[in-house]
């Protein structure tokens, strides 16, 4: 039997996935009204809070990128299921080319008054990835947030000190080094941001072309 196997899911695009979700984060916090647009546990909790508190106008700040996170996988889903095999695009490098554009367009929205729209931009970007890739050398792993990793990643780890299973140990080992590129990520982001402002979301644009690039490698092998 033959099975493929996609670039999209070997660790070299895992790396470079998990770097550009490190770099938005910071590059929101720093740049885009000190918020973090990756995942929407946060939002969900001060939506709550504003409307508990009856501040419906700042709620409808923390509402939008929420919208935005979800309507990012409806359009994923929605390119996924209309692709099929054999055409000249994998869905995946859609998903990337449509990341990569809306990106493209915030790195020339000025900061300050710009800054809700690149956040719902940014959640849009990062709910797309999430929902797109999930999976780096066979193990399930988010590229754009890291508390499951870190979960799954010690969970492995704790099964690999108790029965010496070594797949546990690769596996965590991997999990810990997408968390680790992450950090690499959000510390690139903050160095390069610091000296080139919104414009610095450019080095993500460039890191997801590359992403595109390398999909279009694909291996066969026989099981």
């Amino acid at each position: 039997m033959i099975q493929e196997r996609q670039m999209s899911e070997t660790y070299r695009i895992g790396v470079i996935l998990a770097m550009v979700g490190g770099y938005l984060d910071a590059y929101t916090y720093l740049c885009r009204g000190r918020v973090f647009a990756n995942a929407q546990t946060g939002n969900i909790v001060l939506l709550g809070i504003n409307l508990a508190e009856g501040q419906w106008r700042t709620a409808s700040y923390y509402l939008l990128p929420i919208l935005a996170f979800v309507a990012g996988i409806f359009v994923a889903e929605g390119i996924r299921s209309r692709r099929g095999r054999g055409e000249a695009l994998h869905w995946r490098q859609i998903v990337v080319a449509v990341q990569l554009a809306a990106l493209l367009g915030a790195a020339f929205l000025p900061a300050g008054k710009w800054d809700p729209l690149v956040n719902i931009i940014v959640s849009f970007v990062c709910s797309m990835q999430v929902e797109t890739f999930r999976k780096v050398n066979g193990i399930t792993c988010a590229t754009t947030m890291c508390t499951g990793n870190l979960r799954s990643g010690t969970e492995l780890l704790f099964r690999f000190r108790r029965s010496g299973d070594m797949q546990a140990r690769k596996d965590a080992l991997q999990y810990y080094g997408i968390i680790l590129f992450f950090i690499v990520g959000a510390a690139a982001g903050t160095l390069i941001t610091g000296m080139a402002g919104e414009r610095s979301v450019l080095v993500c644009c460039a890191a997801l072309l590359l992403v595109f690039l390398l999909m279009h490698r694909w291996k066969r092998d026989g099981v």
